[in-house]
This record gives structure tokens, C-alpha cells and sequence, in this order.
């Protein structure tokens, strides 16, 4: 309504006539998607889609849909008709990886309220499961050479991954549960360095994880005798597993679980004490956090063909606590926003600016000092960014939305519960509604200390 009485008019807030202008913004922008060739501008219009597709009056079902048509059909088709396809394909894997990280780590720390900076240690223990017995390495230390596995176990692995991931959650949690604050992102921040230095020195004396030369010749996944090798072949693949994270995610905040996630965040003596288990919430959502990383991880694995320790440092942690809290902690939709700015400005945009200013450079159009070169500047620019999000934005892009319920349903839901309350107290009138005339008149008799 603010909306409206700014001049906008009544009519954009019809869903059929959101339906029709968003359906001709997305045509329009995958026409010119299709005919530019290569060019990231329009790419990034057709992803913006989405967020006005989630801003938009149309019904919940209808934008999941329109969701999985944006991205399983129209996008990929107006990338096809260019030589920069796979380039497309690639980024859009990439942020697939990045927001479903995200998205686990927005329940440690946007629904629990636990500061994790050693997320990425999930990450890396999904990508090295699959790695270390899908390659050669595997025969370094077990007999009989019975490795690299086939490529049609990849499904396998990648349960397999989620459950050593969240296994490690669980027992990252185990040994921190009184720890708070500052003080918790301190013991995960070491956990995280911890398994990075495991994992470069886990040569010797018995060769697992290749130390820091790391593991290559990893072999692809196969489905249906198809070998994936190109990287639209594993943007479907994330497609589908982001599918079931954001399902398993919705699910899991609007249970019993996530209300009670979110209680702890607020306060955790408060939360005690009307009967949260402190010990299982918290160990649930380091278990359920770390598994969704886990599960990319051996994404990541299978899509590189190559990893070491390198691709597991705290800056990648940094960069997904940065991709939650600049979408909104504590909000799915957030994360998602999040994830895809932080990736698509280190991959596309501030990579494009620097090489465009090194050529204006080179050209003799424009110089810079050597400490303020482009490629040096490009992680100042980067931070810059984040800070005028963070001062423009504070609560993030998209920010947590409280669930709201039916006033009608709430009233029969508290008419039910005093009607309780009367059988087992009969002193309590089931028939005094709050704010109605003989409840006030009960409360005035005993302020006054005489009874009703």
C-alpha cells in the first residue's frame, strides 16, 4: 500500500498484470541473451527475474514453476545460442555450490545464532570422500587396486558425503556447546584450520590425501551411460540438489525444530527454560548445516577434477559467513540473493572491471601507480562494496520475514487453549475473551484485592 500512495498504479499489484509484465521482461531480456552472444549484463538481468518473480502477488506454487522454468529451460536455451555457453553454465554452477552452502550455513548462524567461521571444513571433507575413491589415490593405502571407483557411484557418495559431513558437525558441537559468542567463532575458526592441515600433511607416514600436491584425475559421475564433462552437464545436477535443499530447508524452519532454532538465537535461557533440549538443537543445526555442505563438496570434487588444500582456506569461509549475512540472516530467499552478488562480483564483475582497466592502461588512456594497479585493487573494491551494503543495508538484501498467521485461526487456537486452562482450573471462565468487558472488569476487582 506504501506502494500506492507513492504513485504507483493500483492495477501492477493484479497478479495476472505482474504475471504478464514479468513475462514479457523475461522474454525480452532472454531474446537479447540469445542474440548479444556474450555478454554478462544480460545474463545477470535474466537472473534478476527471480528476485522480482519473488517480490511479485503471484501464489507461492505458482513462483516455484515459474522458478523451475526460468532456470531449467530458458535459461540455459538463450545461452546455448552463444559461444560463451559452458562460460555461463560454469558461473551459474558455481553460485548453485555457493547458495546451497549458504543456505547450511543460515541455519548455524542465521536460525541458531552460532558463529561458525570454519564452514568450509564440511565442505572439504564431502569434497575429499569422493576424491580420494575416485581416483588413484586410494590404492596408496588400501589393497587389491580396486580404484578409482566407477562414475555411477557418485550417487552414492553423495549421501555418503552428507553424512560424514554431518557427523563431523555433530562432533564439532559436542565440545563447544557451553561456548558463546566471540569464543565459539574462535574454537570453529580452528576446527576449520585444523582439517585444512590435516589434509596437507595426511601423506605421510601413510599416503590418504596426497598432501599438498592434492588429488587429480579425479573421475566424473555417470548417468544412464552419460559421462559428465561439461559444465551444463552439472548445472542440472545442482539444479536438482538445490531442489531438495530448499525444500529440506523450508521444512526444517517451519517445524518444531526451526521454532526452535530461532529461540535459542533470541535467548538461550529463555528458551531452556520453557523446555528446549540446548544440547540436541544445537548439535541438530551443526548436523544439518554441515551436511548440506558436505553434499556440495563432493559436487565440487567431481566438477574439478582436481583439489588440495589451497581450495579449503578460511577466506572461503569468510566469503560464505559474507554471502549470509549480505542477503539477511536468518532468511532463505537472503542467502540465495547473497550467494549469487558475492559470486557473481569475484567471478564476473570485478574480474571483467580489471581487465577492462588494464587494457585502457596498456593502451596509454589512463595509468595507475603500482600500488593502486587493478589487479591489485580488486579485493579493495570488493570490500568497499560490502561496506556500503552493510551501511546502506544493514539487515541484509533481503531480510527475515516473520511467518504471519490467520487472526481468525490465532483467536480459535486461544479459545481452545482457555477452555483447557477452564478444565482444569473451573475458577477460569472459559468465556472471558482478552480485552472483553468482564476480563477487564475481573482484572480491575483484583488490583483492588477483591474477588470476582
Amino acid at each position: 500500500m506504501k506502494a500506492i500512495k507513492r504513485g504507483f498504479p493500483r492495477a501492477w499489484y493484479n497478479p495476472w498484470i505482474q504475471a504478464l509484465l514479468l513475462a514479457a521482461y523475461t522474454a525480452g531480456v532472454s531474446a537479447a541473451l540469445a542474440f548479444s552472444g556474450q555478454s554478462v549484463i544480460w545474463f545477470l538481468l535474466l537472473v534478476a527475474s527471480l528476485l522480482f518473480l519473488y517480490h511479485s502477488s503471484l501464489p507461492r506454487k505458482v513462483q516455484w514453476i515459474w522458478a523451475a522454468v526460468v532456470l531449467g529451460a530458458i535459461l540455459p536455451l538463450a545461452a546455448s545460442t552463444g559461444p560463451a555457453y559452458e562460460s555461463y553454465m560454469e558461473v551459474a554452477t558455481q553460485m548453485g555450490i555457493y547458495i546451497a552452502m549458504a543456505v547450511g550455513l543460515n541455519i548455524v548462524v542465521g536460525f541458531a545464532g552460532l558463529l561458525d567461521l570454519g564452514f568450509v571444513a564440511f565442505f572439504s571433507l564431502g569434497a575429499y570422500t569422493y576424491a580420494i575413491f575416485f581416483s588413484d589415490q586410494a590404492n596408496q593405502f588400501l589393497s587389491g587396486h580396486h580404484f578409482p571407483l566407477p562414475g555411477g557411484l557418485f550417487w552414492l557418495f553423495l549421501p555418503l558425503g552428507m553424512f560424514i559431513a554431518g557427523l563431523f558437525g555433530v562432533l564439532l558441537g559436542l565440545p563447544v556447546l557451553r561456548v558463546k559468542g566471540d569464543y565459539l567463532a574462535i574454537v570453529t575458526l580452528g576446527f576449520g584450520e585444523i582439517i585444512r592441515i590435516i589434509f596437507n600433511n595426511l601423506d605421510k607416514p601413510v599416503n590418504i590425501t596426497n598432501g599438498a600436491i592434492g588429488i587429480s584425475s579425479v573421475r566424473p559421475p555417470e548417468l544412464f551411460g552419460v559421462t559428465f564433462t561439461f559444465p551444463h552437464h552439472y548445472y542440472y545436477l545442482v539444479l536438482v540438489l538445490l531442489a531438495g535443499v530448499f525444500y529440506a530447508v523450508h521444512r526444517l524452519e517451519h517445524s518444531r525444530i526451526g521454532r526452535a532454532w530461532k529461540a535459542v538465537r533470541e535467548d538461550e535461557i529463555a528458551a531452556q527454560a520453557m523446555g528446549v533440549p540446548l544440547v540436541r538443537t544445537k548439535l541438530t543445526a551443526f548436523a544439518a548445516g554441515a551436511s548440506f555442505s558436505g553434499l556440495m563438496g563432493v559436487v565440487f570434487a567431481a566438477k574439478q577434477a582436481f583439489i588440495d588444500p589451497t581450495s579449503f582456506t578460511m577466506l572461503e569461509s569468510i566469503t560464505i559467513l559474507v554471502m549470509v549475512i549480505l542477503g539477511g540472516m536468518g532468511s532463505l530467499p537472503g542467502a540465495v540473493v547473497g550467494a549469487c552478488l558475492v559470486t557473481v562480483l569475484n567471478l564476473q564483475l570485478l574480474p571483467q572491471l580489471t581487465n577492462w582497466l588494464n587494457q585502457l592502461a596498456a593502451q596509454g588512456m589512463i595509468s595507475f601507480p603500482p600500488a593502486l594497479s587493478p589487479s591489485k585493487m580488486q579485493r579493495f573494491l570488493f570490500g568497499m562494496l560490502l561496506i556500503l551494503f552493510t551501511v546502506f543495508r544493514p539487515k541484509g538484501v533481503l531480510p527475515a520475514r516473520l511467518r504471519r498467521h490467520d487472526p481468525g485461526h490465532m483467536a480459535e487456537l486461544a479459545r481452545e487453549y482457555r477452555q483447557g486452562i477452564a478444565g482444569v482450573h473451573p475458577s477460569i471462565s472459559p468465556l472471558a475473551e482478552p480485552g472483553s468487558s468482564s476480563s477487564r472488569a475481573e482484572k480491575g476487582m483484583q488490583k483492588e484485592g477483591m474477588s470476582p
